[in-house]
Parts: structure tokens; C-alpha cells; sequence
């Protein structure tokens, strides 16, 4: 809802606007607490027994910055870029929550943000 306001509210303005959706993002962080992805990771290291049958598309925090820049000063860049390196699911970390079959994993495309 929040990016649909913003596109509505850049058109009426006349706003140029470029939305980077990027997956869980992990790499270094900048700041001292964890984001929300860090999070996810930091419990898988800590031992965690089990978790959701689900799968999240990861990508690096350096390739979101770039894009960042890129979206910047790329005069032709316009429109959404989802940003996923690889979508993975949790069964290739650790034990499932559940014995139910595992959810499908996707693909996203990367040729947008590749160009």
C-alpha cells in the first residue's frame, strides 16, 4: 500500500521515481543492531531447531546498494526492480517445523536489474 501511495503521489507531482524491492537482504551490517533479515540469520547460527516451511529470496546488501546508486544516476531507470539473488528454502539450513511437503521455491527475474 505504502509504494502504491508513493507512485500515485510521485505522478501527481511529477516525480521521478524508481522502487528497488529487494529479498532478505544479508551482508555486513552498518548499524549495531540487527535488521530483520540479519535476525533470521543470526538464529539459524544459533542453533535453531526447526522453522516455517517457507522459502525467502536473499540477495547481498552490496548488490542492493548498488542498485541504489544505479537507479540514481541511470537516467533510464524507471519503473520496480525486485532484487533476489536466489530464492532458497529453509530445508537446505535446518530441520522443518512440519512433515508437510515443502513449499515450492520460485525464480525471480534478475534481466531488469541485470540492464
Amino acid at each position: 500500500m505504502a509504494e502504491d501511495a508513493a507512485w500515485k503521489f510521485s505522478k501527481e507531482k511529477g516525480v521521478d521515481m524508481v522502487a528497488i524491492n529487494p529479498g532478505m537482504v544479508i551482508g555486513p551490517l552498518l548499524q549495531p543492531t540487527l535488521n530483520t533479515s540479519a535476525a533470521a540469520v543470526l538464529s539459524l547460527i544459533k542453533g535453531l531447531q526447526t522453522f516455517p516451511n517457507a522459502t525467502f529470496g536473499w540477495v547481498n546488501v552490496k548488490d542492493v546498494a548498488n542498485a541504489h546508486i544505479q537507479a540514481f544516476e541511470i537516467p533510464s531507470a524507471s519503473g520496480r526492480y525486485c532484487l533476489v539473488e536466489r530464492v532458497a528454502h529453509y530445508s537446505e539450513v535446518v530441520k522443518c517445523a512440519d512433515d508437510k511437503p515443502y513449499v515450492p521455491t520460485c525464480h525471480v527475474s534478475k534481466e531488469k536489474a541485470r540492464s
